[in-house]
């Protein structure tokens, strides 16, 4: 296998060999961008968003005193479409931690459009328009999920879909919050 790699890398024009080799630092460097900020979390209270509803207001007020999970998703999205009905049963079950669901780029009528076909019952359904969460998260990958204790401290990520049991591992240390 190297060696056929190699070889297809010898049959590249100088200019292909660059490119591609342009290309790929470009995508490792977004990915040790990405991970420095992971590191850096800003306050929920910085954190501006919209509701589905048009209403403005932060993370914070949404955390309510409450450890915070902010799941990251759009509805063109498999893995996201996955994990919903797990988040939604979650939200329902686990009253002493406050859920987000922000939508990545899309309109409200399509997320409206979504939520109604799924039969998914949210509360706190966020429009992120500009996917600026997706950019202090430190990813464009989807889904992703964020989870802050009770004061509001960043405390650990999970990129890609959340099973039960997956999140019932994340939530444990938030109740003891």
């Amino acid at each position: 296998m190297p060696g056929a790699i190699l070889r297809g890398w010898r049959g590249l024009s100088a200019r292909k060999r660059t490119l591609l080799a342009l290309a790929l630092w470009v995508l490792a460097w977004q990915g040790v961008l990405g991970g420095l900020r992971l590191m850096d979390k800003p306050a929920l209270s910085e954190m501006q968003v919209t509701l589905l509803s048009g209403e403005s207001t932060n993370l914070a007020a949404l955390a309510d005193g409450k450890p915070l999970v902010v799941n990251l998703w759009a509805s063109w999205c498999p893995p996201c479409r996955r994990e919903m009905p797990v988040l939604a049963a979650a939200q329902q079950r686990e009253t002493g931690i406050s859920f987000v669901f922000a939508n990545q780029g899309e309109n409200a009528a399509t997320v409206q459009r979504y939520l109604s076909a799924s039969q998914l019952d949210l509360a706190n359904v966020l429009l992120d328009r500009d996917t600026t969460l997706g950019f202090v998260a430190g990813s464009g990958m989807l889904p992703i999920t964020l989870f802050y204790d009770a004061s509001g401290q960043w405390v650990a990520t999970h990129l890609g879909a959340l099973s039960a049991a997956s999140l019932a591992k994340k939530l444990k240390p938030l109740r003891a919050y």
